[in-house]
């Protein structure tokens, strides 16, 4: 798993480094020293885990995770017990008390591994047949038709996959499905919406139509969106 560190504390980060060194499924891929470098830094780099001190000057580190487009799993680190209740209805995967002692460390990336373990499973893409998708929806197995797809909407670490006669819900995140499904048919016109390019309506005033629905286009996906269109 690729995880980053974000504490304001050089020798917190240390601490992080040589704790993350000793388990053989972490790869750390940076240490941030606040909150914008690690906004900046997981805007374009995948991430599965982030190791994220609380109280940073400038940005909390509940304020970033608020603030993320994209949702890896998140590893609270922080000497004070009173934001353990705001942290767990954020759904972390742990809550860790400073000073972090090697058990209780262990106990918390080996939950984190079992959540990003289980979310890669909820996801199954059939490799022989690219016509369709089966993804797990209240507790069932449900096959999709790629053709069928109309919209996805983002729900933070999940999404609804909308066709024209049902709604599944799927834990798995909006990138990750984008990047399951073949890019010549799906567009990402806004940070929260995956769109079938073919069940395109029509488009006016920043908004595309889809089976009626109207969709937001975020304005840097404009420009691309109209290339796509077959536009004369």
């Amino acid at each position: 798993m690729n995880c980053i560190v974000v504490d304001d504390n050089k020798m917190a980060r240390a601490a992080m480094k040589q704790l993350i060194s000793q388990v053989e499924f972490l790869v750390l891929k940076k240490e941030c020293s606040d909150p914008m470098e690690a906004f900046n830094y997981l805007k374009t780099e995948d991430v599965d885990l982030v190791f994220l001190d609380i109280e940073m000057p400038g940005m909390s580190g509940i304020e970033l995770l608020k603030n993320l487009e994209k949702h890896p799993l998140i590893i609270f680190i922080t000497a004070n017990k009173e934001y353990a209740l705001e942290a767990f209805e954020l759904n972390v995967a742990d809550y860790i008390l400073k000073p972090i002692n090697l058990s209780r460390f262990m106990a918390a990336v080996s939950r984190a591994k079992e959540l990003f373990d289980n979310k890669e499973q909820k996801f199954e893409l059939n490799q022989n047949d690219k016509d369709y998708i089966f993804v797990r929806s209240n507790s069932q197995l449900v096959k999709i038709k790629i053709n069928d797809i109309l919209y996805v909407q983002a729900l933070g670490d999940y999404v609804n996959i909308f066709t024209s006669t049902a709604r599944n819900t799927v834990h798995i995140t909006l990138k990750a499905l984008e990047e399951k499904l073949p890019a010549k048919k799906f567009y990402r016109l806004h940070r929260s919406y995956l769109i079938a390019i073919d069940h395109i309506d029509r488009v006016e005033e920043g908004t595309a139509f889809i089976d009626k629905h109207p969709i937001p286009i975020g304005e840097q996906f404009k420009k691309e969106l109209l290339k796509k269109l077959n536009l004369i």
